[in-house]
């Protein structure tokens, strides 16, 4: 299997022998295996994992199959997941039948291994595409509304600012033009930061950034995120610094490392309160490097957590001072961290701060 995490596999048969031949041969082919002997049991395995795929026995006691899809495909949790009958049935009505309550495929026994190997994996291949252009839609769709709306925001208030500093220059004071000239710094900073993520983003979806991972001091990294970071900590007189290990080597892609860094507090700073601190924190958990984003801002809620690293539910609330953005350089950080082979999590409480956690190997051997 070329993909990196195999396909699951849910066999419902009520006859061991065959999930014992079944599961051995997909096995065998890289498949990941689960495994059924009713109907109800299918359902409560379902419920707690959801697999790719479902080769689902017809005759089966107290729970048939046909009962069995009809409830898989009632659930908008398990309603796209691809169904094969195999069943001794040849009864051209029940064929019919297993079609019209959502199977896409119906294999009568005995049947044929290569058979069965083959539509196993055209079904897979096909529930993964499609779920591909779902995640590409939501991208697309996500894209138009950066550009539709968040980014037409910092340019209304740049072409309004310039207009009064233009239009009224000899009516304004000082004190006025001067919060002028700050409101289109802001959003001309905004807008750039805006699209240079865009870009990194566009770039990563067509696959355009080599991965180089090479060996460095990270704490130099972490030192040039602060520096590049001081104008927007000493507008909300945020304390921003490092703590951990003064020395730490990292195999790493250095722009993608520095990208994650710099998403993560910039994030900090803009849901952090005046007069607040973030920290920069690392150590060495097992075999892996773990660094910290850590600040006193105002939190999340569960709700929010659930949906930060998801495209299709990428957003942003305004910062502490109405700053915007999109949300989109958290995406960011989830991909070039895995790219690392690392994770990527949040643990905060609304109104308590909140703690951005990220790992990288130790070895260049398991990147």
């Amino acid at each position: 299997m070329e993909t990196m995490q195999k396909p699951l596999i849910l066999i419902v048969d009520d006859t061991p022998q065959n999930i014992q031949v079944i599961s051995n041969v997909l096995y065998g082919k890289g498949y990941s295996i689960n495994i059924s002997p009713s109907g109800a049991h299918a359902l409560r395995s379902v419920a707690k994992q959801l697999p790719d795929l479902i080769l689902l026995d017809i005759q089966m006691p107290e729970m048939d199959g046909f009962e069995v899809c009809k409830s898989l495909k009632s659930n908008i949790l398990t309603k796209d997941i691809p169904v094969i009958f195999l069943s001794a049935v040849t009864d051209i009505e029940k064929v019919v039948t297993g079609f019209e309550i959502g199977a896409v495929d119906y294999i009568t026994k005995p049947f044929r291994m290569n058979e069965l190997l083959s539509r196993v994996a055209t079904h897979v291949e096909l529930k993964r595409s499609r779920e591909k252009l779902i995640e590409l839609n939501a991208t697309k769709d996500k894209f138009f509304n950066i550009i539709a709306h968040d980014l037409r925001n910092p340019f209304s208030s740049i072409m309004g600012s310039s207009e009064m500093l233009v239009n009224y220059d000899d009516k304004l004071s000082p004190e006025k033009k001067l919060n002028y000239a700050k409101r289109i710094f802001s959003s001309a900073t905004n807008a750039y930061k805006l699209l240079e993520n865009l870009l990194v983003w566009a770039r990563s979806q067509t696959g355009k950034i080599e991965f180089i991972p090479v060996k460095s001091n990270s704490v130099d990294f972490i030192s040039e995120i602060i520096s590049l970071s001081e104008v927007s900590c000493h507008s909300k007189n945020i304390s921003l610094s490092y703590t951990g290990i003064k020395y730490l080597e990292i195999w790493a892609d250095v722009n993608m490392f520095k990208t994650i860094l710099r998403n993560l507090v910039g994030n900090a700073i803009k849901y952090t309160p005046k007069n607040g601190w973030i920290e920069i924190r690392s150590e060495i958990v097992s075999n892996e490097i773990q660094f910290e984003v850590v600040d006193s801002g105002i939190g999340l809620d569960p709700v929010q957590i659930k949906k930060l690293f998801l495209i299709n539910e990428v957003s942003s609330t305004p910062g502490t001072e109405n700053e915007t953005g999109t949300g989109l350089g958290l995406m960011l950080c989830k991909e070039f961290v895995e790219k690392h082979k690392g994770k990527i999590w949040v643990e905060s409480e609304l109104g308590n701060g909140s703690r951005f956690i990220f790992t990288i190997p130790i070895s260049n051997q398991e990147i």
